[in-house]
C-alpha cells in the first residue's frame, strides 16, 4: 500500500520573496534590474562627450592633420621649380633633414628664436601682470577706459598693427623720431630702426609685446575677481602689508593662472611669423630671421620647397620640446607643493 507524503515548504514571513527566480515571486525568465540606468542607455551617456567633440575632430583632422601630413612627404622630396613645372616628384630621403642639421645657419637662427622667445615672453609676463594688478586696484570708470584701450589693441590685425609700427619707426617721417628730435635728441631725427640686427629686434620686440599684453592682463584681471576677500583681511589682521598680502593672498591664486599663460605665450611668440617678416623681412642681412621667417625664406623664397618643409617640421619638433620641458617643471614644482601639504 502506497503511502502518500506531502511535502511543506517553510516560509520566513519575514523574508520577501527572491526577484527574478521562478516561482518566488516573479515570472519565469524575468529579472528585475533595479530603479538603474538601462546598461545600453549608460554606454550611450558615456559616448556623449566623445560624439559632441567628433566635429571638432574631423575640423581638426582636415585643417591641420592633412596638411602637416602633406608637409612631412614634402620634407622627404627634392623639390623646386623645376619640378613643380613638370609635375616630377623626386624622393630624397632625409637629406634635406641632415643638410639642416648640419648647417651652422639653422643652429644660429635656432639660438636666436629662443632668445628672442624669452626676452618677449618675460616681458609680456612682467608688464601683463602689472597691468592686470592695476586694473583690479582702479576704479570702476578708469577700469572700463583702460579695458577699452587693451581690448582695442587686441583687436587690431597683426598687419594693420605692424604697418602702423612701421610708420612710427619710420626713418625720415616717423613719430618716434620726431618725439626724440624734439626731447633733444636730434641724431636721432633721421635714425634708421631697421638698419641693425639690434634695433629691428627692438622694434619687434615693442610690437609683439603690445599685442600680447592685453590677453595676459585682462585675464589676470579676471582671476583676481575669484580670490575671496576675507584672505586679504585676514592678512591685514595678521599686519600683513601691501607686498606680504600679494605674496601670500594673491600669488598663490594666480599661479596656475600665470603658468598656463606662460605656456601659451611661448608658443604665440615663437611662432610668431608676420611681425617679424613685415617689419625688415628677416633684415638686415638676414640676422633677424627667427625659424619660421627662416622656413619661410629658405622654402618660398629660395624656392626648395622641400628644404622649407624640412625646417618647418624641425621647428615644431623644437617648439614640442621646448615646451614639454616647461610642462615637466610645472608638473613637479605642483608634485611637491602637493607632497609638502
Amino acid at each position: 500500500m502506497a503511502v502518500a507524503t506531502t511535502r511543506t515548504t517553510r516560509k520566513d514571513p519575514g523574508r520577501p520573496a527572491a526577484a527574478g527566480v521562478p516561482g518566488r515571486g516573479a515570472p519565469p525568465g524575468r529579472t528585475r534590474t533595479g530603479g538603474g540606468t538601462p546598461p545600453g542607455r549608460g554606454r550611450l551617456i558615456g559616448t556623449a562627450p566623445y560624439l559632441l567633440l567628433l566635429p571638432a575632430l574631423a575640423a581638426t583632422v582636415v585643417l591641420l592633420g592633412w596638411p602637416l601630413v602633406k608637409n612631412g612627404m614634402l620634407s622627404f622630396q627634392n623639390l623646386n621649380m623645376r619640378q613643380l613645372i613638370q609635375h616630377l616628384t623626386e624622393w630624397n630621403g632625409v637629406d634635406n633633414y641632415r643638410e639642416a642639421l648640419t648647417s651652422e645657419d639653422f643652429w644660429r637662427v635656432t639660438a636666436r628664436s629662443v632668445v628672442f622667445t624669452s626676452v618677449n615672453v618675460v616681458l609680456i609676463m612682467v608688464l601683463g601682470t602689472l597691468i592686470g594688478l592695476l586694473l583690479a586696484r582702479l576704479g570702476a570708470k578708469m577700469r572700463l577706459l583702460l579695458s577699452t584701450g587693451l581690448v582695442l589693441a587686441w583687436a587690431m590685425p597683426v598687419i594693420a598693427a605692424t604697418t602702423v609700427f612701421q610708420w612710427l619707426f619710420a626713418a625720415r617721417f616717423g613719430v618716434v623720431n620726431w618725439v626724440l628730435d624734439k626731447l633733444g635728441w636730434h641724431s636721432m631725427a633721421d635714425y634708421n630702426w631697421t638698419g641693425s640686427q639690434f634695433s629691428t629686434f627692438f622694434v619687434i620686440t615693442v610690437l609683439i609685446v603690445w599685442q600680447s599684453i592685453p590677453f595676459v592682463a585682462i585675464n589676470l584681471y579676471a582671476a583676481t575677481t575669484t580670490i575671496p576677500k576675507e584672505l586679504y583681511e585676514a592678512a591685514s589682521l595678521d599686519g600683513a602689508g601691501a607686498w606680504r598680502s600679494f605674496t601670500s593672498v594673491t600669488l598663490p591664486f594666480l599661479k596656475p593662472f600665470l603658468l598656463a599663460t606662460v605656456f601659451l605665450e611661448v608658443i604665440w611668440v615663437f611662432k610668431a611669423f608676420p611681425q617679424v617678416f613685415a617689419i625688415n623681412e628677416g633684415g638686415p642681412d638676414r640676422l633677424t630671421e627667427t625659424l619660421p621667417v627662416y622656413a619661410f625664406i629658405e622654402g618660398v623664397g629660395n624656392q626648395h620647397y622641400g628644404m622649407g618643409a624640412a625646417i618647418s617640421l624641425l621647428t615644431i619638433v623644437i617648439l614640442l620640446a621646448l615646451t614639454s620641458y616647461y610642462l615637466r617643471i610645472v608638473l613637479k614644482q605642483e608634485k611637491d607643493e602637493g607632497g609638502e601639504l
